[in-house]
Order: structure tokens, then sequence, then C-alpha cells
């Protein structure tokens, strides 16, 4: 539970809860998986709601005032903060928490709870066991971190794992972890380190596999060029709408970085063994919908599904696609 949280506290602690949102002093809504639902909890009033936004950013070490009016941050307990002051928030102060499960989830519960066919589940095992490199793709709340926790956490525990996140939120469950975490430049612009500078540093560490927590940018170019100069069996999360959209939100980040497109299909096609497709759907609920392999063609980089789970649930719905010989032989290494 977040301790300076009070008066959603409670909502915190409540079991299922993943995010709890506010909009307005009587505008609170939390979501248990299945989609937003508004709480019975109020504020006295906007200052009221300004105050403890300001307070959570200074339980996390960060500052929150008018001449820095957003602040994205790690709390203590590991949840994940965001709040943005009137008047970039429109009338009130707006918050948004998301929650860490305390108990990393397993491969078993995944499937227990329908996010992974037995069979997907199986597949995505041996790819870690073979260190294989992943790109888990997916919206915004569909799932990626999760899924890459729980994969992180199959990762043999004699291989040191560094991580290197925007904002602290992978846990995996594994022995050997180390965390490279970005700092923004204070007031005066200074003192930053960003993505790109901790994935170089990472290189330096002697990591048997590198982590990316999210990649939105042009570390993208450092993240390609490790896994492409024997850094094999790493993990990154990319926000794209489907597994067919990767080759154009890689080219886009890529250009960001000053990659061509040309270079940045091929480097992604060597370093990426494997796109691991997660979804939300109108329910709220998360599942994998896809795992595809990426190849070079004549035009340009192209996402070939090896396995796609129509129905969800029990795997009834699995259908194997033209890259599933290619993702079987990969799996066949571990």
């Amino acid at each position: 539970m977040v301790a300076h949280a009070n008066p959603l506290a409670n909502l915190l602690a409540t079991p299922g809860v993943t995010d709890v949102l506010v909009h307005g002093p009587d505008d609170v809504w939390v979501d248990r998986g299945l989609g937003c639902e508004r709480a019975p909890v109020s504020f006295d009033g906007p200052d009221a709601v300004r105050a403890l936004a300001v307070r959570l950013a200074a339980a996390a070490g960060r500052r929150l005032d008018d001449a820095q009016p957003t602040v994205d941050a790690r709390l203590p307990d590991g949840s994940r903060l965001h709040a943005v002051l009137p008047p970039v928030a429109d009338g009130c102060t707006a918050i948004s928490i998301r929650r860490v499960r305390s108990e990393p989830f397993t491969m078993a519960d995944l499937v227990a709870a329908g996010m992974l066919a037995p069979v997907v589940a199986d597949v995505l095992a041996a790819l870690i066991a073979a260190r294989a490199s992943l790109l888990v793709t997916g919206g915004t709340g569909a799932g990626k971190t999760t899924l890459a926790s729980t994969l992180l956490g199959l990762v043999d525990p004699r291989e040191r794992v560094v991580i290197v996140e925007e904002v602290g939120e992978l846990r995996p469950t594994h022995p050997h972890v180390v965390r490279l975490v970005e700092r923004r430049v204070n007031v005066e612009g200074a003192g930053g380190v960003g993505l790109e500078r901790l994935v170089r540093e990472a290189l330096r560490m002697r990591p048997d596999r590198i982590v990316l927590g999210e990649c939105r940018g042009a570390e993208l170019r450092e993240v390609l060029t490790a896994y492409n100069t024997g850094h094999r069996g790493g993990l990154t999360t990319l926000h794209a709408n489907s597994a067919s959209d990767v080759p154009a939100r890689l080219a886009a980040l890529g250009a960001l970085a000053g990659l061509p497109d040309r270079a940045t299909h091929r480097l992604a096609a060597a370093g990426f063994d494997a796109v691991v497709h997660v979804e939300r759907g109108p329910s709220g609920a998360r599942r994998v919908i896809e795992v595809a392999v990426l190849a070079v063609t004549a035009r340009g980089l192209a996402v070939r599904s090896a396995l796609r789970d129509e129905h969800g649930g029990g795997g009834a719905g699995v259908t194997r696609g033209p890259g599933w010989e290619a993702l079987a032989a990969m799996a066949a290494h571990g």
C-alpha cells in the first residue's frame, strides 16, 4: 500500500485493483482488470487533489510544482505515479497510479487467467531457454510489463539480467537482476541520464541479458546494436497496435536515432528473434494473441505470424502461420 496516498490507500490495497485514476475531487476511478469503474471516494476540493499529488511526488523523491507541472515516478512500494497539475491538466490535478502486484505472476498464473494459451506458454518458455531475443508489443495497459516480468522469471538463475527503464516497473522473480533507471534533467536542464546512455552502460556491466523496459525513442539504436553484437536473449517492449504495425513503429523510432529505414529493418530482423503481441479486449481481459517472426524482404521488414490465438482460453483457437517453422527451430535450441 502507498503510505502517502490517503484517501486512495484503501483503493490501492483492494485485491485485484491495477489502476487508480483521479480526474477531480468527485471523479475517482479504479480498474480491476475489466475496465474503469467509478470509486466511492471524494476529496474536499481541487486543492486537496493537488496536495495529494505533491505529497506522492515527494514520496517518490520528485518535484511537482508550477515550474515542474508533470511527474512520472515510482513510489516506494513500486507503484507507478503519473500526475499533472493545472493548467496543463484542465480544471483539476490529474493523478494516475498503476499498482504493482506484490507477488509476480508465474506462467501458470497467466495460463489460468486466460492471458496465455498453454501451447503459447510452452513456446515462449522454450524461446527464453534458447536465449531468443524478444520484442513484446501492445497498447497501453495491454499487459506488456506483466508478460515481460513473467518471462524474465524463467531466465536461468545463473545469468545476470541488466534492466534499463524509464521508471522501474519490471519485477521479475530472478536472483540476479541489476536495474538502471533513467534520470531526468533538473530545472536547470542538467544532470540527465537518458536511456541511450544507460543501454551503453549496461553493455559494460557483464550482462547475460540486456532488457529495455520500454523502447520509445532513439535508444532503439543502442538496443539494436547490442542485440546484433553478441548480446542474445534480450527483451524489449514497444507500443504497437498490432504485430503487423511493428515495422512502421521501428522505422519511426529508428528515424529519431538517425537510422534509415533499411538499416533499421535489417538490424531489427537480425536482432529480434520473435515478436509477442498482447492485446486488451473490450471486456478488459489481456491476452497474447500472436507470436511472429521478422524477415527482411525486397519490400522491407515483414512480420510473419507463427502462432495466433483467435479466441483465448484453453488454446483451441491457436493456429500456426507461415512463420511457424522458423519459430519452432528457434525454440528447439533451448
